[in-house]
């Protein structure tokens, strides 16, 4: 007699067992309430706000001046800022973070300005003291789970960064 409970859906087998398709594990609850267009972007494509192109697949720095007749499309890292919604969240703790507060954020500008020559979607949102804190927002996790590393192989520390079971934001903490 078959079960009447539905299937899982397969996404391939890993050790002779069913695994949930990769939709089911991912749970991005942002992208799911921001995602207006039902298909892909035309091909080119330009952002408003920061003039960068979407081309290829991917979001670029533009090499020239914007190409004529094309679209106009708010990217997704410049969505997130007016959204106020940051990927990524780090916060800095300890008497070595107040007392070399500005040498930390130019180690933190410094990683962020690399990382968003080659990926415009990565930046940096927001830099604010909270009481005995610095906490540095992004657009992006990776952007803030590489400073927290490069922050940590520089100066040591404690460095906690979990990654988010849901990947709506990921929390990075150092401390020393």
């Amino acid at each position: 007699m078959k079960s009447k409970q539905p299937k899982k859906e397969l996404a391939g087998k890993r050790g002779g067992r069913p695994q949930p398709a990769r939709r089911e594990a991912q749970g991005d609850t942002y992208r799911k309430k921001v995602k207006k267009v039902a298909t892909k972007l035309p091909d080119v494509t330009v952002c408003p706000d920061c003039k960068a192109i979407f081309r290829g697949g991917r979001w670029r720095w533009a090499a020239v001046a914007k190409p004529t007749g094309t679209r106009r499309e708010v990217c997704p890292a410049d969505q997130r800022i007016r959204d106020k919604y940051p990927a990524g969240e780090l916060t800095l703790r300890g008497e070595f973070a107040r007392s070399h507060r500005e040498e930390l954020l130019g180690v933190v500008r410094n990683l962020e300005a690399k990382e968003k020559a080659v990926r415009p979607l990565n930046r940096l949102m927001e830099i604010r003291d909270a009481g005995d804190a610095i906490v540095v927002t992004t657009t992006d996790v990776h952007l803030a789970h590489a400073i927290g590393v490069a922050l940590f192989k520089s100066y040591r520390g404690t460095l906690h960064a979990p990654w988010a079971q849901e990947g709506d934001l990921l929390r990075v903490s150092w401390e020393r």
